[in-house]
C-alpha cells in the first residue's frame, strides 16, 4: 500500500479572468474547486494508473469535508486526523500570468501530531510512505523526520518531495526516493545549477553521500535526471504548451511509483514519471490516463555510462 502524507493540504480555488486591476472591482470568468495538496495530488494520478493509495494528513472544517468528499467520488481511500480549524483555501489566480495566494492551514496540536505518526505506524513492510509539500507552520520542522524514522522503524519504503528544511532531518533515514529541482539540488551543494550536464556532476556528489536509493532532480522544461547506485538516466520530455504550473512535479511522483509498484523497470518507470509530468503541465489539471499514454512513447530516455 502507498500511504501518501499531505500535511497542509487546501481547498484550490482557481479563479479566471482576462485582466486583474488592483483596487478595482473584478469579475472572474470561471471559477472552480478542487482538493490539493502535493501528497493528495500524488494519490489522484496514482488512482489514474490503476494503483490504489491512501491519502492522510489533517483535515477540518468544511474545508477538510470538501477535500475527503472529493477523493471519495473518485474512489481514493482517505484516512485524516480531524483537527478543530478548517483546512487552508488556496487562491490561484490565472490572467495573463499565475498569482497564488497560499494561506498559513490549521493549528495542529502535538496530541494530534503523534496521533499521526501512529496512523503510520500502522503500516509496514512492503508498503510506501510519500511525506509531500509543506508543513503547517504549527508543527515542528523536523516532523518528516520523526515520521521517516517511524515509518524506517516498520520497514517501509520512504519518498520525500519537499523542501529543504523539511527534507534535511529526514536524511538521517534511509530513503527509497526523493525529488528536488535543480535549484534546491543547489541549495545543498552551495552552488548554482543550470543544466543539465551540471545536475549530473553534481547530482551524483549528491546521491553518493547519502542513503537514497533513488535521486531525481527535474529541469523543469529541460527534463529530469535520475541517479541510482548502478546507473545515471537522463530524461527528455515531450514539448508542447505550459498551461498548469501545479502539480506536475507531484504526477512525476505518482508515476515513478507507479511503474515500480506495476514491475517495470527503472528506466520504464522513469519514462513513466516524465509523462505524466507532461500530462499536467500541457493540460488544465491533474494527469488523466489517455493523456498520459499519449505523452509516453515521446519521452526519450538516455544513459550515462558510470
Amino acid at each position: 500500500m502507498i500511504l501518501t502524507v499531505t500535511l497542509n493540504p487546501s481547498v484550490d480555488y482557481v479563479v479566471r479572468l482576462e485582466k486583474f486591476s488592483e483596487g478595482n472591482l473584478n469579475r472572474t470568468d470561471q471559477t472552480a474547486f478542487y482538493a490539493g495538496g502535493k501528497g493528495i495530488n500524488v494519490s489522484q494520478v496514482l488512482k489514474e494508473l490503476d494503483v490504489s493509495s491512501t491519502a492522510t494528513g489533517f483535515t477540518g472544517g468544511f474545508s477538510g469535508h470538501f477535500i475527503e468528499d472529493t477523493l471519495s467520488e473518485k474512489d481514493i481511500k482517505a484516512d485524516f486526523i480531524h483537527v478543530d480549524d478548517h483546512s487552508r483555501i488556496n487562491i490561484k489566480l490565472k490572467t495573463d500570468d499565475e498569482t497564488e495566494i497560499n494561506a498559513a492551514g490549521p493549528v495542529i496540536s502535538p496530541e494530534k501530531v503523534n496521533e499521526l505518526i501512529s496512523l503510520v505506524s500502522r503500516y509496514g513492510n512492503g508498503d510506501t510512505l510519500v511525506l509531500a509539500g509543506s508543513i503547517p507552520s504549527s508543527v515542528e520542522r523536523d516532523l518528516y523526520g520523526k515520521l521517516a524514522e517511524a515509518a524506517h522503524q516498520n520497514g517501509m519504503q520512504i519518498v520525500i518531495d519537499s523542501e529543504k528544511s523539511l527534507l534535511e532531518p529526514a536524511l538521517r533515514t534511509p530513503l527509497t526516493l526523493i525529488k528536488p529541482n535543480h535549484k534546491e539540488l543547489g541549495g545543498y551543494i552551495g552552488c548554482n545549477i543550470h543544466t543539465v550536464e551540471e545536475a549530473v556532476q553534481y547530482g551524483r556528489d549528491f546521491y553518493s553521500q547519502h542513503d537514497i536509493e533513488y535521486l531525481m532532480v527535474s529541469m523543469a522544461g529541460d527534463g529530469a535526471v535520475l541517479f541510482t547506485k548502478d546507473d545515471t538516466w537522463i530524461a527528455t520530455p515531450p514539448k508542447g504548451e505550459l498551461l498548469n504550473s501545479v502539480g506536475a512535479g507531484d504526477s512525476s511522483v505518482a508515476g515513478f511509483l507507479a511503474g515500480l509498484e506495476k514491475g517495470l523497470s527503472v528506466k520504464e518507470s522513469f519514462a513513466l514519471s516524465m509523462a505524466c509530468g507532461a500530462a499536467t503541465a500541457f493540460s488544465e489539471g491533474l494527469a488523466v490516463k489517455e493523456d498520459i499514454y499519449h505523452y509516453l512513447p515521446l519521452v526519450q530516455i538516455r544513459g550515462l555510462a558510470q
